[in-house]
């Protein structure tokens, strides 16, 4: 049986940036002036269910290492497996993209970027296409990458797409070879899934702040926030390309940035960034993979058997998840190592499964 660390389902004692210590048991306590522990639970999760759902996890292969539920401002769930810790950054792959479009409605906010109608040539200076030249390419926009309907061959679910992520890594130059890639289709015609899209807007991020992406981040994002335990890693060893970083957060830090998308931008006293900036960012832009997509993050109906709630989720690869229900103010966060698996997929069944018919009205 896998070994796993759990705080019991009676809310043992949760400290953001700090292990945990299964002897220490907390009263209901706030934490950094906004997520609350709660020992009281049982009001208003279904034990039944929810022990259901651990033991699924316990005793079938699905790599998942943690699990996080939150009401509001209430932590009231967080259960980590096969000995993961709570204070362990963990690789969060593709939910960085999530992070890269809350980082870019912060530079939207200051000014630093004027429009996100522009065209992405406005903003990369020198840098510019050197191969399959056309006017369609001068029509790209920082929507476009926001959206990923940049019209590019780039698709990372397609292994013949020339903008492929993996081809890309192999590439001396990362962005000058996407700016070559041929154009498949009119900018904001189709929406494919394209990484090195999302490390452009984090380029562009980096010219126009004149900061490192990991600096603009940290003053302006994870400072405020009070995130301090965490690190940026690339995906390829041989790239020093630093906006091309991926970020590695512990799981309750990704459900900060729950909350942080669920209060529309505002943390504790402070306006992060602008609700306007959550809304256009987490309201459906285009179709992705036959899903609602806004900026960077999905937008999922979940059924509890009853009835549909629409969810605004940022996704990873391996099974990492932030799933903000907005509606009913839920929170839930998965961490997972199930890399290149399809069953990095099971976390969205078990939501509907488990996790929202144990939530009591």
């Amino acid at each position: 049986m896998p070994r796993f660390t759990s705080t019991c389902l009676c809310l043992l004692s949760f400290f953001w940036g700090a292990s945990q210590n299964a002897d220490a048991i907390s009263d209901q306590t706030q934490l950094d002036s906004v997520w609350q522990v709660s020992k009281m639970w049982s009001k208003t999760l279904d034990s039944t269910k929810i022990a259901s759902l651990i033991k699924v996890i316990e005793h079938t292969e699905n790599g998942v290492e943690s699990v996080l539920i939150g009401k509001k401002d209430t932590l009231l769930m967080d259960t980590y497996f096969k000995g993961y810790a709570p204070d362990i950054p963990h690789d969060l792959r593709s939910v960085t993209k999530g992070f890269i479009a809350i980082l870019i409605g912060i530079a939207v906010d200051k000014g630093l970027i004027e429009d996100i109608n522009d065209p992405i040539q406005k903003y990369l200076g020198p840098l510019k296409p050197l191969k399959n030249k056309s006017e369609t390419k001068s029509r790209i926009t920082l929507k476009h990458l926001l959206t990923m309907s940049s019209g590019w061959d780039c698709n990372d679910w397609d292994k013949k797409s020339k903008g492929q992520e993996d081809k890309v890594y192999r590439k001396k130059d990362w962005l000058q070879y996407t700016l070559d890639l041929p154009m498949v289709n009119e900018p904001g015609q189709q929406s494919s899934y394209c990484t090195m899209g999302t490390i452009l807007l984090a380029e562009i991020l980096e010219r126009v702040s004149g900061k490192s992406l990991e600096v603009f981040a940290q003053m302006h994002l994870f400072k405020p926030l009070g995130i301090r335990n965490y690190r940026w890693g690339h995906t390829s060893k041989a790239n020093k390309l630093s906006s091309a970083k991926r970020l590695y957060l512990t799981p309750k830090d990704m459900a900060k940035i729950g909350v942080l998308v669920l209060n529309k931008g505002h943390w504790d006293k402070l306006q992060i960034v602008s609700e306007n900036w959550i809304k256009q960012m987490t309201i459906p832009q285009t179709r992705l993979a036959g899903l609602p997509y806004g900026y960077l993050w999905f937008n999922i109906p979940f059924s509890d058997g009853t009835k549909l709630h629409n969810a605004m989720v940022s996704t990873g690869n391996g099974g990492q998840y932030i799933i903000v229900f907005s509606e009913t103010q839920w929170i839930i966060v998965f961490t997972g190592n199930a890399f290149n698996s399809e069953k990095d997929k099971l976390p969205l069944s078990w939501v509907q499964q488990y996790i929202l018919p144990a939530i009591k009205s």
